[in-house]
């Protein structure tokens, strides 16, 4: 069994609610979504065995936080994912999924082993995936069984209804999740501001916990 890993690195937590928190970063290689704004497209893998995984995750030995399971999309890879968190939970790491939230079936198999989701919300006015409410829904339900946010990219393009109907979903299945909401760094964010300052009203309205937090990596310079 092997999983195609984009790269294995330490940092800085640079987005959602565990900006500034030490990891090591274990980047999957492809994903099964194909968002407009996406940032993360690596050209290149290794393929590991999760033997292999996790001795390289063990020469990181200065304390951190917890492991990262970006991508791509980690759940592509979810009986990999099972065997390496079997092997880290025995050493005391915690787990940090990052997910783009639409493979339910694959996260209910792993769940039990996940200590935080932090999962986004692909609005169709932002990603170009068109509708997903309905995946986000199911996938919610699941990752709720664990210490779950959400995030949204909002965009020059993101319309107010796709910001009602995560408000929605939220008040429906997780109501004391907090929503974060993380502008394009692609885009210009003074033109950004207004639509920021005006998505967190309509959220405070509608009583969801709503944060503007920026990719804080990419202004600091950090990987």
């Amino acid at each position: 069994m092997k999983a195609r890993i984009a790269e294995i690195f330490a940092s800085i937590q640079g987005e959602g609610l565990y900006l500034g928190e030490k990891q090591v970063f274990v980047r999957f290689f492809n994903c099964n979504l194909s968002c407009t704004y996406c940032d993360t497209k690596p050209d290149r893998f290794m393929e590991y065995e999760p033997q292999e995984l996790f001795e390289e995750i063990k020469l990181y030995r200065n304390k951190y936080h917890s492991i990262s399971f970006t991508g791509g999309e980690p759940l592509l890879y979810k009986d990999f994912l099972k065997e390496i968190l079997k092997l880290t939970s025995k050493h005391g790491h915690r787990h940090y999924l990052e997910t783009n939230g639409t493979l339910f079936f694959e996260l209910e198999e792993i769940i039990d082993r996940i200590d935080i989701v932090a999962m986004d919300l692909k609005f169709p006015s932002s990603s170009g995936m068109g509708n997903l409410w309905n995946m986000h829904r199911k996938f919610l339900k699941v990752a709720v069984q664990k210490e779950v946010f959400l995030k949204a990219i909002i965009c020059l393009a993101t319309q107010e209804e796709d910001l009602k109907e995560a408000l929605s979903l939220i008040r429906e299945v997780s109501p004391s999740s907090v929503l974060v909401l993380q502008p394009n760094s692609y885009q210009n964010q003074k033109a950004l501001d207004e639509k920021l300052f005006r998505f967190k009203e309509i959220a405070n309205q509608e009583k969801v916990t709503t944060c503007v937090i920026p990719q804080i990596h990419k202004i600091a310079g950090l990987r």
